[in-house]
């Protein structure tokens, strides 16, 4: 049986189904550890099924590699020191503090 967009829509209202288009999108980011999809020249579409929220988009991908944040041996070496973690530990508190020793400190003993 073939549906035409009126009948599809008809049928989404029936089901609980929103869906609107989102205007003016310029770009989407999306970021995972190791990278970012650049999509430009996006079309997003908001599709709203019984309280869950579902991005459509559409566009032109780019993959940009994403630099891991080198620590000096010295930061993480106080770090710690100052908190008796182990030098995995160390590393994770300060990507998660942005590379800020003092906040990756508190992190770890707070």
């Amino acid at each position: 049986m073939k549906m035409d967009n009126r009948n599809a829509r008809r049928m989404m209202d029936r089901m609980g189904i929103n869906m609107k288009e989102i205007p003016n999108v310029e770009e989407v980011i999306i970021r995972t550890a190791d990278k970012e999809l650049h999509i430009t020249n996006a079309s997003v579409s908001e599709v709203n099924a019984q309280g869950n929220r579902i991005f459509q988009v559409a566009g032109e991908v780019e993959e940009v590699e994403v630099e891991k944040k080198a620590f000096s041996d010295e930061d993480i070496l106080l770090v710690q020191q100052q908190t008796g973690s182990s030098r995995e530990k160390a590393v994770a508190a300060l990507e998660q503090s942005e590379g800020e020793v003092a906040r990756a400190i508190l992190k770890l003993t707070s």
